[in-house]
């Protein structure tokens, strides 16, 4: 893995000097020396071990010896989870219910935040008031003010706040930004992103404790979430302010309960229109009802189109069949050009199936184990990437803000006072 990560920033970052204007890129093509001695560790906590936070921590696990690193602590208030996080980091790491005894471990240099949202804002200013530095996972926060406080905090004390946007370490994420830099789509007219799924998103809760609903399926009420917004949109929002390489001047959009009317409180479906400076739309939706178009982020230019997820850019001027399949095409032309076949001329398309060019040979590589390896070399570097946390920001302003917008029903502005 360290060798394939390193190969792909040698030959596809430091080629480009358009990407060189991203200082979270620059960060990974000169990483910290790693060293195997004690003084060199770096020692980490993961705070919130559910389902992500239990990837999380797998990844951790599969990095830790050719990082140096060691994981000290874990700790979740939800009995399951706490008994599954201990036995996942071995005897050495000591298993908190209470996070704030985990920031008083002075041995301590990170956390890694994965609990439900609504707890992110307070455990990520206390631990960098206490001197930690801060991964946590996206969205920032619940509410608008504690995203602010977030940033605020970061700033204020200068401690790291990496905000878990994985598809900013995403070979082939970063070719394809760079193709947009490169112009090879031309101008970017339009963006489109959806997220459809086909379940209700619950989990099962213990029939002899319903007092627990709440705890356990937290995606599904406002008090701690906004389900499709700041659980999936959040990421996909990112992706669009990447590309653009701003952030949108106003969203519209709206949403509703239209298929799961089991007393969940946030939307299972929405549509949104993010709009840019220079007229540019990004166009949202997601679902909880119908899964047949998946996800993807689509960027559409004049002269091409790329559609991330699966890896894949398709040119407004193909390139010709070869072989047979020009000869037939020709064949074709030569017989229908002259043939009114509704209209004055037809021609079969058949034989030109053009299915695009794959973006990047590097689709394999593990993007949430760059993300934390990157994370560990910010930690033994001592300070924030530029830039790097201002997307985890606006990604997370701008996906509340969609939800103000469905609520409303107006078109919504960025208030003045979250401007960084």
């Amino acid at each position: 893995m360290e060798n394939s990560r390193r190969d792909f920033i040698k030959t596809s970052l430091l080629a480009s000097s358009a990407l060189m204007a991203y200082p979270w890129l620059k960060a990974m093509a000169n990483p910290a020396e790693i060293g195997k001695s004690a003084s060199d560790k770096v020692r980490v906590a993961v705070i919130g071990v559910g389902s992500r936070g239990s990837g999380l921590l797998h990844n951790l696990l599969a990095i830790k010896d050719s990082h140096n690193i060691e994981i000290i602590a874990v700790c979740d208030n939800y009995e399951p989870h706490f008994q599954r996080a201990g036995k996942l980091a071995g005897s050495n790491a000591k298993a908190f219910y209470d996070y704030r005894k985990v920031l008083d471990m002075p041995d301590l240099d990170a956390v890694i935040i994965a609990t439900p949202l609504h707890q992110h804002a307070h455990i990520a200013i206390d631990a960098m008031l206490a001197g930690k530095q801060v991964f946590c996972e996206k969205a920032m926060a619940r509410h608008l003010d504690n995203v602010k406080q977030m940033a605020d905090t970061h700033y204020k004390t200068g401690k790291i706040l990496q905000i878990g946007h994985q598809r900013m370490f995403d070979p082939k994420y970063i070719k394809a930004i760079q193709y947009v830099k490169e112009n090879r789509i031309g101008q970017v007219t339009q963006i489109r992103a959806y997220w459809h799924r086909n379940n209700d998103w619950r989990r099962p809760v213990p029939k002899d404790k319903p007092e627990l609903e709440r705890k356990i399926n937290w995606r599904l009420y406002q008090e701690y979430s906004l389900g499709l917004m700041t659980e999936l949109a959040s990421h996909q929002i990112q992706v669009a302010n990447w590309v653009k390489d701003m952030q949108p001047i106003s969203v519209m959009g709206a949403g509703s309960i239209n298929y799961w009317k089991d007393g969940r409180e946030v939307y299972d479906n929405v549509a949104l229109i993010y709009s840019y400076a220079d007229g540019t739309q990004f166009i949202y939706d997601s679902m909880t009802s119908n899964r047949f178009y998946g996800l993807e982020e689509q960027i559409l230019g004049d002269k091409g189109t790329l559609e991330l997820e699966t890896n894949k850019m398709f040119s407004e001027n193909p390139p010709k069949p070869a072989g047979i399949l020009q000869l037939i095409n020709d064949i074709e032309h030569g017989i229908f050009d002259n043939i009114p076949i509704g209209g004055a001329s037809w021609v079969p398309e058949t034989a030109m199936k053009y299915k695009g060019e794959y973006i990047s040979d590097e689709f394999e590589l593990n993007e949430t184990r760059l993300q934390l390896e990157a994370f560990v070399d910010t930690i033994r570097k001592g300070k924030p990437i530029l830039g790097l946390f201002e997307q985890g920001y606006q990604a997370s302003v701008w996906a509340l803000l969609g939800q103000k917008a469905m609520e409303s029903g107006q078109k919504v502005f960025l208030p003045k006072e979250l401007e960084l």
